[in-house]
């Protein structure tokens, strides 16, 4: 799903270089799910913007899904964005004045599902993360883990074959970041989909099928992750995907 070949990725300011990225090559197969480790500033914000070509590399290339997001143009970029990748980022990105179903039906406006069916597939999404209840509460309303599991219904909400979620949990504590770690996983096995997850929590790694961890750009040894079990069979794919 995911190949990076020899990428690197360098900011000019200052009067100096940053390298953020420094020769990265990664895999990610088709319904796995990989953790990438590392302090804050080791490059996993980096990684996973180039992955979702949000950024382009200064060297090495990226493919998702058979094509080179690296040498996409923007119109290519924007159309994978909206039916390939999903993303979930850490401050959630809800937006306030919408309810939680108008903020899962984003996606489905832009890609311009028809009304009947975009309800129907936005009310399936809301209870494939346990929110059937909170539709129309807005984000304000809601828990800091109730968030991001509207956002999170909201990057399913196209059915990309790839999700990437960036410190997920960062600002959530740690039982209810677990909770949405465990919905992620539960998510890859029952669709799968596969999703690349940065985390700094440690605890969060057991629940990967694998990780790699990044250190001042670079990637070091793989970090050991205990393969998960499958998770409830019973989730369905949202109507009409």
């Amino acid at each position: 799903m995911v190949r990076v070949d020899g990428v690197s990725r360098d900011f000019h300011g200052g009067g100096r270089v940053v390298h953020a990225l420094r020769d990265v090559s990664l895999r990610v197969g088709r319904g796995e799910l990989v953790a990438v480790q590392g302090r804050s500033g080791a490059g996993k914000t980096t990684l996973l913007n180039l992955i979702g070509g949000l950024d382009q590399p200064t060297a090495g290339t990226v493919w998702v899904a058979g094509r080179e997001v690296s040498a996409a143009t923007e119109a290519q970029l924007m159309e994978l964005r909206r039916s390939t990748i999903g993303f979930v980022f850490q401050s959630f990105g809800l937006i306030p004045i919408l309810s939680a179903a108008e903020n899962v039906g984003v996606p489905l406006r832009l890609a311009k599902v028809p009304y009947a069916e975009r309800e129907q597939r936005v009310a399936l999404l809301l209870e494939l993360v346990g929110l059937g209840g909170q539709a129309r509460q807005r984000p304000y309303e809601l828990s800091g883990g109730q968030q991001q599991r509207v956002a999170i219904a909201r990057a399913l909400a196209n059915d990309p074959p790839l999700l990437i979620a960036d410190e997920p949990t960062a600002q959530l504590d740690s039982e209810t970041g677990r909770s949405i770690m465990d919905l992620i996983r539960s998510l890859v096995r029952a669709r799968g989909m596969s999703a690349v997850v940065a985390t700094h929590d440690p605890e969060l790694i057991e629940l990967a099928d694998r990780a790699v961890s990044l250190r001042d750009g670079a990637l070091v040894d793989p970090v050991p992750a205990a393969r998960s079990g499958p998770g409830p069979a019973s989730i369905p794919a949202p109507a009409g995907t």
